[in-house]
């Protein structure tokens, strides 16, 4: 095992060095064709908002790349120091009750995750604030913390105790069972998210700007989304982007302005953005990609089943892991759900970049304004400090829209 340690160790040394190499010497560069376009930052950013975007996109996609190994060896390094299985040695120790057990189990690993990444985090919060992205205080965003390590807590306890349970019940089909059970733990989320989670961090009002409420509904009657419900919500407390979205399922579907979008935006620019957005509730694109979630729940359980028997009964005994059903291999289970999510993310990635360029067709179909377009994605551009084409391995890799450069190329060559 120490072998297996210094040699994660040194790939992981490597690998962010030939990383940050990458992604610092690669230049910025446009088709020649394209200098002096709309596409081309230098029309529409000054000099040095240019030099900002390049490094604030640079360090940050860094950070993304750097952060799923890390948390790997996170999971990692608790394991290999026999955390998880002093942690599980404490809970049975003080606690009779099975779902309390879990409950501390789960507070004290999740303490602790949190706990060795919070360097990271913050350096990622000092950077928004540094390219003047966050203007969130160093208070609010610890509160913020505090919050979710509660919320994650409180629905992830539950879960991992219904999965042991499911796991000791039945050993050799619980991947099955937990993924019948996860579509309508899905549904549910996705039904209260917009009334429940998400006033946990942020204000909602309803639209105070009763003109601009009633051209955001003509355009949802025009869309077919059946909700009179439009809200902005406080961001500007916490940061200068700018962001909309149409979320909720049912009786529940809102759609939602942050204040930056308004504050920031013409109201032409601003229905633009709301007709993308309705774009992807108009071509279903929720559903289908909860329909593609399912399958790959599905087929990321079946990885962790035999993944996880694997590592146990190769690995179980040098981190004090006595079988599947043991609440210490739970690491090992975050540990293979990290690595999957982060590989197979360039797959989410470009169905993600399909469907938002589709959002953007329908945008132009509804609105059918190509100027205005052109200058709401190069305000976005502005106000996100985004590089308007980054270099390959990051646009596969990490990017859920198409590049700024290709949306404003779109729009600028739209045909009805």
């Amino acid at each position: 095992m120490r072998k297996f340690y210094l040699i994660f160790t040194a790939l992981f040394i490597i690998y962010s060095v030939a990383i940050g190499i990458y992604l610092l010497t690669t230049p910025s560069s446009l088709p020649p064709d394209l200098k002096g376009s709309p596409a081309d930052p230098t029309t529409f950013m000054s000099p040095e908002q240019v030099e900002q975007a390049y490094a604030f996109s640079r360090i940050k996609n860094i950070l993304f790349f750097i952060g799923g190994p890390l948390e790997w060896a996170i999971y990692l390094l608790i394991l290999g120091l026999g955390l998880s299985a002093k942690f599980r040695d404490v809970v049975e120790s003080v606690i009779k009750g099975s779902f309390w057990r879990v409950a501390l189990f789960v507070l004290l690993l999740t303490f602790t995750t949190t706990l060795l990444q919070f360097p990271l985090d913050y350096y990622a919060f000092h950077l928004k604030h540094v390219y003047g992205i966050s203007n969130e205080t160093f208070n609010s965003w610890m509160t913020d913390n505090i919050k979710g390590f509660w919320v994650s807590a409180v629905l992830t306890i539950p879960i991992v105790w219904l999965l042991y349970l499911v796991i000791r019940k039945s050993p050799k089909r619980w991947w099955l069972w937990c993924w019948l059970g996860s579509i309508p733990l899905s549904l549910f989320f996705m039904f209260i998210q917009p009334v429940v989670l998400d006033p946990i961090y942020h204000k909602f009002t309803p639209l105070q700007d009763q003109q601009l409420k009633k051209e955001i509904l003509d355009l949802a009657a025009e869309a077919h989304i059946p909700t009179e419900k439009v809200y902005q919500v406080d961001m500007s407390r916490k940061t200068n982007a700018l962001n909309a979205y149409v979320n909720g399922i049912g009786s529940n579907t809102r759609i939602v302005l942050w204040d930056t979008t308004l504050q920031k935006l013409k109201k032409d620019e601003i229905l633009f953005i709301m007709a993308h957005e309705m774009g992807h509730y108009t071509l279903h694109h929720m559903a289908w990609l909860f329909l593609g979630s399912i399958f790959m729940v599905l087929a990321a359980l079946l990885v962790v089943y035999y993944l996880l028997r694997w590592t146990v009964r190769s690995c179980g005994k040098y981190w004090g892991i006595h079988q599947v059903t043991d609440l210490a291999s739970l690491p090992v289970i975050l540990l293979i759900l990290s690595v999957l999510s982060f590989i197979t993310m360039p797959i989410q990635n470009t169905v993600s970049r399909q469907y938002e360029h589709a959002a953007d067709v329908y945008a132009m179909q509804l609105r059918n304004d190509p100027d205005v377009a052109i200058r709401t994605f190069q305000k976005l551009a502005v106000e996100g400090l985004s590089e308007v084409n980054p270099p390959a391995l990051v646009k596969y890799a990490l990017y859920g829209h198409p590049t700024l450069h290709e949306r404003i190329l779109y729009v600028k060559n739209y045909s009805k």
